[in-house]
């Protein structure tokens, strides 16, 4: 096999359930941390491909640390697959390189590099699913739109799934820009041609097939943000929710419109926190993701 070629650099074992696997990405020339997640009995699985938020989990904030899926897999028949990287990328492939985050290749290195190294390093079965939260929802349901061969299931939680809508576009841009990036190197400029094809509302139709689950709550507090009596709200969290409350919502209606099922968890409380997120995920675990990956 050429070193050209997406493969193994190094595996760790943290414990029986819990792997780091750093895999060599030929698009972006660069090794890709991947936390690992398995049941102690092994064995072939199906893959559930989870991302982590705006910073991709380079800054130690992710599903491993924030929230209870390493415990809440520990005994699923699945090996969850959580890459470390990509901050403000919406795990896509971007047009041009970028002066400070580099060679964004994402789309690729998820749907044709890893999946491979992950099959033949633990047995996969084949099927696999993709889920996201906040800067990785939308993108998740994209990339089942881009690779609808790849995957059984695609989530998003508090997502964005409608990016070329005008106040969609504007808040993602800002966001990228926040890291001194330039958000016009991704799809190029607001309303170029890129922006719509990789938005998961106006390509609703493609989902056709994919068992799709997706969530996103109106930004109240409530009992599922697991916030401590007497502590500050999260008014950057609430003011967040509200607005990929709405991008979820024209997602919603374009799934509506083009006659696509899915599992809709429209809430009126959560505040875009990590117990939030975990609570989603739960939901789709057994709703969506399980049932379309076969397994429990």
């Amino acid at each position: 096999m050429s070193n050209r070629a997406p493969h193994v650099v190094e595996t760790r074992a943290l414990s029986p359930t819990h792997t780091i696997v750093d895999v060599y990405s030929p698009a972006m020339d660069r090794v890709i941390s991947n936390d690992v997640l398995r049941p102690a009995h092994g064995g072939s699985l199906p893959t559930l491909y989870l991302l982590n938020g705006a910073l991709g989990g380079e800054d130690g904030v992710g599903w491993m640390n924030n929230s209870q899926a390493p415990e809440f897999f520990a005994d699923k028949n699945v090996t969850v697959v959580l890459p470390v990287g990509g901050r403000f990328s919406f795990y896509t492939d971007w047009g041009a390189a970028d002066p400070i985050l580099g060679v964004n290749m994402w789309e690729t290195y998820l749907t044709r590099e890893l999946p491979g190294v992950i099959d033949r390093e633990f047995g996969g079965t084949g099927l696999n699913a993709v889920a996201g939260l906040s800067m990785s929802g939308g993108p998740a349901l994209d990339l089942a739109i881009q690779a609808p061969e790849l995957y059984q299931a695609a989530a998003s939680f508090s997502g964005c799934p409608a990016p070329s809508n005008l106040l969609a576009t504007v808040g993602i841009s800002t966001m990228i820009a926040s890291g001194l990036n330039n958000p016009f190197n991704m799809w190029g400029p607001p309303g170029s041609r890129g922006w719509r094809a990789h938005d998961p509302a106006a390509n609703a139709a493609k989902l056709a097939g994919t068992a799709v689950y997706v969530s996103a709550s109106r930004g109240a507090v409530g009992a599922v943000d697991k916030i401590p009596d007497g502590a500050t709200p999260p008014v950057g969290g609430m003011v967040v929710e509200a607005l990929v409350h709405r991008c979820t919502a024209l997602f919603v209606d374009a799934l509506e419109d083009a006659g696509v099922p899915a599992t809709v968890s429209m809430r009126d409380t959560g505040a875009h926190t990590w117990a939030l997120f975990e609570d989603q995920l739960r939901e789709a675990w057994s709703t969506t993701i399980a049932p379309a990956l076969q397994t429990r």
